[in-house]
């Protein structure tokens, strides 16, 4: 009986090493007599007791790796502090093991010696600026120099690039004395706008008034000429009313140049400071003269009488 209950412990046992349950994404690097057997995957497996073992379990899920900050130095001779961190996945759990003693101190030493290679050859200011550069290279290195190992590099991330507390004093003055230089540009951009904006509305303001005075100025003058018009046409129905009455009630010539005499009496009434007086209205004026001196030496030689 009590051999019974040792081998049915012994058969346990070795059922217990026989069955393996890998889980999701993982799998274990099967080892025959100290040689890789076989690599099993998520599920059930089988295995020989004694002979086969499980050398390593590879989890195929992307991993991240932070690579301790490093002081390097850039181009212009400046030492800068680069934090970085690194996504990679395991592609061939085979290589992960068997190519490289530890796959992640793998990774980090050859992503510091590569961060030192590139930020060698930039200048300060340069490294703020291309961090997408930066990353691209840090992939495409490490993914080359991995790929033996069994293992793909999906990412770089530059998380922080800490320059020393001068240089990021001196940098902040610089950033702000830029600022200052931008106000002072765009204060001065707007003032130069406002002005040229008021230059322009008093512009077309003096334009709208010169253009209202020339309106006013042609409405003044067109009515006055108008009103010229009118008078014209009034005074020239008049002498035309005179001349047909004349016409009609047969005139003598004294009445004639009377009645022009009348005439120019009220042209001489007007606000002109000329008068242009006919030739055959001096004719009429001589004889009233005659006519004049006539009549004196009549009252004169009466007197006498």
């Amino acid at each position: 009986m009590a051999f019974l209950l040792v081998l049915l412990v012994i058969i346990l046992i070795i059922a217990f090493m026989s069955v393996k349950i890998v889980r999701q994404s993982e799998v274990y690097i099967i080892e025959r007599l100290g040689k890789f057997s076989k690599v099993a995957d998520a599920g059930l497996t089988i295995i020989v007791p004694f002979f086969d073992h499980v050398r390593s379990v590879v989890s195929l899920k992307q991993q991240t790796m932070d690579v301790p900050p490093q002081g390097v130095i850039t181009k212009d001779n400046v030492t800068i502090t680069i934090d970085t961190v690194v996504f990679y996945q395991i592609t061939d759990p085979a290589k992960a093991v068997y190519e490289i003693q530890s796959l992640k101190k793998g990774i980090e030493y050859l992503a510091i010696t590569t961060i030192r290679d590139i930020i060698g050859k930039m200048d300060l200011d340069e490294t703020f600026s291309s961090r997408d550069g930066i990353n691209t290279q840090l992939r495409v290195v490490l993914d080359e120099a991995t790929d033996k190992w069994g293992c793909k590099i999906d990412r770089v991330e530059i998380k922080d690039i800490t320059p020393p507390a001068d240089i990021r004093d001196a940098m902040e003055k610089e950033m702000n004395a830029e600022r200052n230089k931008r106000a002072l540009i765009l204060e001065s951009e707007a003032q130069r706008q406002s002005a040229v904006t008021i230059a322009e509305g008093k512009k077309q303001a003096a334009i709208l008034e010169a253009e209202a005075d020339k309106e006013a100025q042609i409405r003044r003058a067109a009515g006055e000429a108008q009103a010229i018009k009118e008078v014209a046409e009034a005074k020239a129905k008049e002498i035309q009313m005179i001349y047909d009455a004349m016409k009609k009630a047969d005139p003598n010539d004294t009445l004639v140049q009377l009645k022009s005499l009348e005439a120019l009496e009220e042209v001489a009434k007007g606000d002109a400071n000329k008068i242009f007086i006919p030739f055959e209205a001096t004719k009429a004026l001589s004889s009233i003269g005659s006519i004049k001196e006539v009549l004196t030496d009549n009252k004169k030689s009466s007197k006498k009488g």
